[in-house]
């Protein structure tokens, strides 16, 4: 276990992360060394909030960081991450972690060489709701997600399944534990060239069904989350942070029902500092490179689902 203070940066300092700059300079036993950024005036613009270098090339930080943020553009992930795990520094990267599996494997073959830690930026697993959900849920039976968004052309440059929808993929992924045995999947475009609406039910080896819907095209941001098993069921609003669990009481010979609010809550904030914690205890993260890995190769079979049943009803319609 290592005391030192850890230097750290961030590279690709836009909407996302520049929040996580301000999480990495206000964490403890850390040191934000510098912000990296291909827009030169924004580098310098989040540098000066925070007292650190302002760069444009991240090679520029060989030898003097710890750890980093790569919060780049989803595309630019691989190239961006594979210095530095190369190098043994620790990596969080954003999700999707790549944009192929062979850019994940690389990632994450590059971190066991090195024996670097690489974490990937699942928030959704940091929600204090869905840990208490999750803590209390041994054996699923059915699950169910609904992720609506309004429009943004933030994120567009991956349809609605790797942009929304991996969110709750990963969530039923952790919470079940077992295998994919069988997926079904639709969605259309509405607004973009790309998936904007996406349905898909999957069905593990051990029985248990995830029905999950993600729309990026909607009036009003939902995330909901219901998860029932055979003695309980609880309903989770992660937008709120929310967290109901009906449960079935023998003694009392009816249902006992629980309610719990998280109103102080900081996802972002609780992810960094698992990634801090890991890097210090020398132990994985919470959500590992593997985590990414799974989490991305079913976002990309339900997006070729969808993507094949659009063109039959593309070839239907014509």
């Amino acid at each position: 276990m290592t005391k030192k203070t850890l230097r750290a940066a961030v590279v690709g300092v836009g909407y996302l992360g520049q929040f996580h700059a301000e999480k990495l300079a206000a964490a403890p036993g850390v040191e934000l060394a510098a912000v990296v950024d291909a827009d030169p005036a924004r580098a310098k613009n989040i540098a000066a909030k925070h007292g650190c270098r302002a760069l444009t090339d991240p090679g520029a930080l060989a030898g003097e960081v710890d750890l980093v943020s790569i919060a780049v553009p989803t595309e630019h992930h691989h190239a961006a991450a594979l210095p530095f795990l190369e190098a043994g520094v620790h990596v969080l990267v954003e999700k999707p972690i790549a944009t192929t599996l062979a850019e994940a494997d690389a990632l994450i073959a590059a971190a066991r060489k090195s024996r670097a830690l690489l974490a990937v930026g699942h928030l959704q697993r940091f929600n204090p709701a869905f840990r208490a959900l999750a803590a209390a849920f041994a054996k699923p039976l059915f699950i169910d997600c609904e992720r609506l968004s309004g429009f943004k052309q933030r994120g567009i440059d991956v349809d609605v399944v790797l942009d929304l929808m991996i969110h709750d993929l990963d969530l039923a992924l952790s919470l079940v534990g077992s295998e994919v045995a069988q997926v079904s999947a639709c969605g259309f475009q509405v607004l973009t060239d790309s998936i904007d609406i996406a349905n898909v039910r999957i069905e593990f080896a051990d029985g248990c069904v995830a029905n999950l819907s993600a729309s990026r095209v909607s009036q009003q941001p939902v995330r909901k989350l219901r998860v029932f098993q055979h003695d309980r069921y609880a309903s989770a609003d992660l937008q709120a942070g929310k967290l109901r669990i009906a449960r079935r009481d023998a003694k009392q010979g009816g249902i006992v029902e629980d309610a719990s609010a998280y109103d102080d809550r900081d996802e972002l904030r609780a992810e960094i500092a698992n990634f801090v914690d890991a890097v210090r205890g020398g132990r994985p993260p919470l959500v590992a490179g593997e985590d990414g890995r799974r989490a991305l190769a079913l976002a990309l079979e339900v997006g070729r689902l969808v993507r094949v049943r659009l063109e039959r009803f593309r070839a239907v319609r014509a």
